[in-house]
């Protein structure tokens, strides 16, 4: 049987005619930041979401040549916060696409955060993830950004539901849930005071759905990860586990030959695949209609620490 095409081939009930309103809103949102702020930039790991953040920014800025080939410079430079426990995949492919787009990427690391003292570790394995607050505090000061644009989405964890697209931080970086801004009429109050900037997230109305379907219509290029492949894990507390250098098997744990793929990806300390046959973005948006967990829910075992995980993460500066 010849593999879809297209998802009007393998999913003509679905109207995905309101990705372009979504899309419409995220480029003027986009276009927003850079009217507004002098020295923004775009946080890009390499994940799907930051991936259809670049491709909206593309579409917001570049002039498309044809298909998918745009002309021109970003008015922003990428960021991204490497805490030397990411998937070595996704920094490859974070590079290469970097590379062929013939962007500015400056990268913040947690191992100089480390030398520094500004980060103290229990334990050489401790999960790094929530330490990208200080490195990003860091790079957010020496390179005085005052917007940093960001692929979070309000579906994803009830914290994140919490905020406003234009979200403002102090000058200690920390988040106030209690003192956002009004966003009525798409009029956003983008003043900030010496020391403080925004975080602007133009896809907080989209969905993982909304997401897959996007990058499934733009052909958008993800690592390969997000897709279905054989990879040793363990099953551990409800999550199957990759074995790797940093989530070594413990004793007891019976290592399996697994078909899975990852939902989202992050620090490999906390960030867990799932099993499924999806091989292509079309197999995914099949797959994600049946799912009733978010992706957080489903493969983070950071947000599993307690309710209130991420918001206090939030708080601190986290993304």
């Amino acid at each position: 049987m010849n593999a879809p095409q297209s998802l009007n081939e393998f999913l003509p009930e679905i109207d995905h005619g309101h990705l372009d309103g979504l899309e419409e809103e995220a480029i003027f949102i986009l276009r927003e930041v850079a009217a507004s702020f002098e020295r923004p930039a775009l946080l890009f790991s390499g994940g799907k979401d930051s991936c259809v953040v670049l491709r909206l920014a593309e579409k917001a800025f570049k002039t498309r040549v044809h298909g998918n080939d745009f002309k021109g410079r970003l008015p922003f430079p990428l960021l991204h916060v490497d805490t030397g426990h990411n998937f070595p995949e996704v920094i490859e492919f974070r590079d290469r696409r970097v590379a062929e787009m013939g962007e500015r990427l400056v990268v913040g690391h947690v191992e100089d955060s480390i030398a520094r003292g500004t980060v103290r570790l229990s334990h050489e394995l401790e999960s790094r993830n929530g330490h990208q607050t200080v490195a990003l505090l860091e790079a957010i000061e020496e390179h005085r950004y005052d917007c940093l644009i960001g692929g979070a989405r309000r579906d994803e964890e009830k914290a994140r539901a919490k905020e406003r697209i234009f979200s403002h931080r102090d000058s200690f970086g920390q988040w106030q849930p209690k003192e956002q801004r009004p966003e009525l009429w798409t009029l956003f109050n983008t003043r900030i005071r010496p020391g403080e900037h925004f975080r602007a997230f133009p896809i907080s109305n989209w969905t993982e759905l909304d997401v897959w379907l996007y990058i499934a219509r733009e052909n958008i290029p993800l690592p390969p990860m997000y897709y279905a492949h054989r990879r040793e894990v363990v099953r551990r507390k409800g999550l199957l586990v990759p074995v790797t250098p940093v989530t070594p098997v413990q004793p007891g744990e019976q290592v399996e030959n697994a078909l899975v793929r990852f939902r989202t990806v992050g620090d490999m300390t906390c960030t867990c695949p799932v099993e499924s046959p999806a091989a292509n973005a079309v197999d995914v948006v099949a797959e994600t209609l049946t799912v009733t967990v978010s992706e957080r829910g489903a493969t983070r075992m950071d947000d599993r620490a307690s309710d209130s995980a991420m918001e206090r993460r939030k708080k601190e500066g986290y993304f």
